[in-house]
């Protein structure tokens, strides 16, 4: 593409802003010494080598015993003994499968370490085959006998957990079916995921005369000048779609992997094995998408055309969507404030909260500087209950890092509560696994709103209103194309362009006519992770959106005794049902007017904003 010398100046200038922002202060990359201290270390290839040999012990001790010790006078505590080691199994397989895990995605370039992380996805798929057989026989156990077993110590410690592999039980196959779709993993599912990351970390997008990656090009479409945000969105769909047929391909073909996966299971619909293991009811699921599409005139179409009139518009192009307000200051935010803000945000609410957060800066539990490699995007990793999570973020000292660091750190806090459940109950349903990191982002956001002038009110709550529709709108609208191509791929291989076209046809709903898809913006699906790593798990971010917002409602309206059941509801895991956890609050995730408190807190913000002065 040919720049003009406006155009070259106007990016020279830019680059110019950006390299001043770039002093942003010092930023920790993770220490990951407490899993191990090296890919070469004794301590690393021990445990491998004990994992290995445990998991064939485990076997040889249990496997075709199960029945037989459940009906003996002392089951639970044959049982007990059995899911305890399965549990210190299942820690020791996920620490080493954690750090390698973590060392790839601290630098997705690096042959030693796709190589390590490869071997070790191979070698853990090829031991845990041997693990297969234990959920498989203990949902082959009598009803009454489990029960029995389960009501005393000290296999009732594991109770909900035998209870969530007991809603399993309908879509198990046999026991060889089971390990075949396990060690194809490798060769499948697992390879394909491989080749999406590491593609996608190794593009490279032109801006001037840089070539920057994925994250670092995203971040100029929040430039407050529209020429630049313009070349980075032409520069990401321009690459996308050099590389959209790889895209179609692994997309085509992981769709059609869970569409054998289904089929053999039994699930009807084509999400349900994602409401199996989120524990959450279709009839739920569908209520919120249907309530979130309701209200798509009076949260996104509104919103975008207020937005569209403050830049003297009657349409945004899509790189205008999430640019800053046109008299919004340009802060930018040094890590050490963006730090305090987060800290101080959470200590007002519960010390508690902060000095657990506090830990993740102190103990080297950060990867926080964007380069080369590294994988784009954010995540806290929970990696396991012995040890502690890592969260990863890509700082670029926007305001919306800000909001990123503190969700990250919300998900660290949920995940280090919630660890004292061990490592098969600590685990939270999606539908829950948001709570904390949204929760913390509306703590943050609070705190910043009672610190501002009108000015600057305006502007938070503008971004704010952005974030929510990004989080609830956006991925609904994310799992209505999800629904529509995994549907459509089961009457055939899809091309790049129909991939397209599904795309287009859900975005432009819920956007509204105040946003402009112009050309390119077709291929933007292909560099979305979630519907590659994990199919339908967009809704989560809906769902816990909305309760959280919910959540902050009933915080506002009484706090008394409200941080004591909140930390309560973090701290146990996964060992219990949404209903359960929402019940001490008086909220019921099936009650329609449920999802109308979250969309009404959105459209209460955006009738604030459309209260003031015009931009």
């Amino acid at each position: 593409m040919t720049l003009s010398a406006s155009m070259h100046k106007v990016l020279a200038a830019s680059a110019e802003a950006a390299a001043r922002a770039a002093d942003l202060g010092p930023m920790p990359v993770w220490n990951l010494n407490d899993l191990y201290p090296a890919m070469d270390s004794p301590e690393y290839a021990a445990d491998m080598q004990k994992a290995l040999a445990e998991c064939k012990a485990f076997a040889d001790a249990y496997r075709g015993k199960l029945e037989i010790m459940a009906a003996a006078p002392d089951a639970s505590a044959q049982l007990g003994e059995a899911v305890r080691r399965y549990e210190a199994l299942d820690d020791l397989l996920g620490r080493i499968i954690s750090y390698a895990g973590l060392l790839y995605s601290a630098d997705t370039s690096d042959p030693a370490r796709m190589k390590f992380y490869g071997d070790a996805q191979e070698k853990i798929t090829d031991a845990t085959s041997d693990l297969l057989f234990f959920t498989l026989e203990l949902n082959r156990i009598d009803d009454a006998l489990l029960e029995k077993a389960a009501s005393t110590q000290p296999l009732a410690h594991w109770k909900p957990w035998l209870e969530d592999i007991r809603r399993e039980k309908p879509y198990q196959l046999d026991d060889r079916i089971e390990q075949l779709f396990h060690e194809k993993s490798v060769s499948g599912r697992n390879a394909w995921n491989r080749l999406f990351d590491e593609t996608l970390a190794a593009l490279r997008f032109p801006m001037g005369d840089k070539r920057l990656s994925l994250t670092e090009v995203q971040n100029f479409m929040q430039d407050p000048n529209e020429a630049v945000r313009k070349e980075a969105a032409e520069s990401v769909a321009t690459i996308l779609g050099e590389n959209l047929r790889t895209f179609a391909l692994i997309t085509n073909t992981l769709a059609k992997d869970k569409e054998i996966s289904d089929r053999w299971r039994g699930f009807e619909d084509i999400a349900d094995s994602r409401h199996l293991s989120n524990r959450v009811e279709r009839e739920v699921v569908d209520a919120m998408v249907s309530a979130v599409t309701a209200a798509h005139e009076r949260t996104s179409h509104r919103y975008y055309k207020l937005k569209a009139k403050w830049f003297g518009k009657e349409q945004l192009d899509h790189w205008d969507r999430n640019a800053p307000l046109p008299t919004a200051a340009n802060r930018e935010y040094r890590w050490d404030e963006a730090r305090d803000i987060v800290l101080n945000a959470y200590g007002d609410f519960a010390p508690k909260m902060s000095s657990i957060a506090r830990r993740f800066f102190d103990e080297g539990w950060i990867d926080a500087p964007t380069r080369p490699g590294k994988r784009s995007g954010a995540f806290a990793h929970p990696t396991v209950p012995s040890s502690h999570p890592y969260v990863l973020v890509n700082y670029m000292g926007k305001p919306r890092d800000v909001m990123t660091l503190a969700h990250e750190l919300g998900h660290g806090v949920h995940q280090v509560l919630a660890a004292p459940n061990g490592a098969l109950m600590a685990p939270t349903p999606l539908t829950l696994a948001e709570t904390a990191s949204v929760f913390g982002e509306m703590l943050t956001f609070r705190a910043l709103l009672r610190s501002s002038g009108p000015d600057q009110r305006r502007t938070l709550l503008a971004q704010k209103v952005e974030d929510m529709l990004n989080t609830v709108v956006r991925q609904i609208a994310f799992y209505s194309f999800e629904r529509k191509l995994h549907t459509e791929r089961r009457k055939g291989e899809l091309t790049a362009e129909q991939i397209s076209e599904v795309w287009m046809s859900v975005q432009a709903d819920s956007l509204g006519p105040a946003i402009r898809l112009g050309p390119g913006y077709e291929t933007y699906w292909s560099y979305i992770p979630h519907f590659i790593h994990s199919p339908f798990y967009v809704y989560a971010y809906a769902f816990g959106d909305c309760l959280v917002n919910s959540l902050y409602g009933v915080y506002e309206k009484s706090a008394d005794g409200f941080v004591e059941k909140y930390f309560a509801m973090l701290a146990a895991g996964g060992a219990k049902h949404h209903s359960e956890l929402l019940a001490p609050f008086g909220l019921d995730a099936r009650d329609p007017s449920f999802w109308q408190i979250g969309l009404n807190m959105i459209a209460g913000m955006i009738e604030e904003l459309e209260g003031m002065e015009a931009v």
